[in-house]
């Protein structure tokens, strides 16, 4: 069986039949509309944030496989509190974030986070909010993690 990997990164529910994909599965003589508004349905939920997908065509029955990767956690974080970047320089907060935003991102990202559970997870997400310059309910992450350890904060 001779397979064929095309990867590339693409704007959720943005896929084109330009590059990356169509140039690539043009010649492997596969319905390239198809391939393309299957990746587009897959990556729907990520709109507004760039995905990695892997398409593997076999060369011989022309039978493909999708695989949309996670996004980055910062991208999914400046997405839900609507932000462009994060923080240019230490200490320079340029928003924040709720712990229901932050559940949700956790929620997504739950294949990919090494936490056992929802608050392990949620903390993960929170320690990228400290690397972007995100507060957590109004808390610097590091002060939002002892109130969630505390029982202050309840996830």
């Amino acid at each position: 069986m001779a397979e064929v990997k095309i990867a590339g990164l693409i704007e959720g529910g943005k896929a084109t039949a330009g590059p990356p994909f169509g140039p690539a599965l043009g010649p492997l003589g596969v319905n390239i509309n198809a391939i393309i508004g299957e990746i587009n349905k897959e990556t729907s939920a990520y709109a507004g944030i760039k995905v990695p997908v892997e398409v593997i065509v076999d060369n011989v029955t022309k039978d493909y496989t999708i695989t949309v990767g996670s996004p980055p956690t910062s991208a999914m974080i400046m997405k839900e509190i609507n932000i462009k970047g994060g923080a240019k320089a230490k200490g320079e907060i340029v928003g924040n974030i709720t712990i229901e935003q932050l559940k949700k991102i956790a929620k997504s990202k739950e294949s990919v986070l090494y936490g056992k559970s929802e608050v392990e997870r949620v903390k993960q997400v929170i320690g990228t909010c400290n690397s972007i310059g995100v507060t957590v309910e109004g808390k610097s992450p590091k002060e939002a993690i002892k109130a969630i350890d505390s029982g202050e904060l309840k996830v």
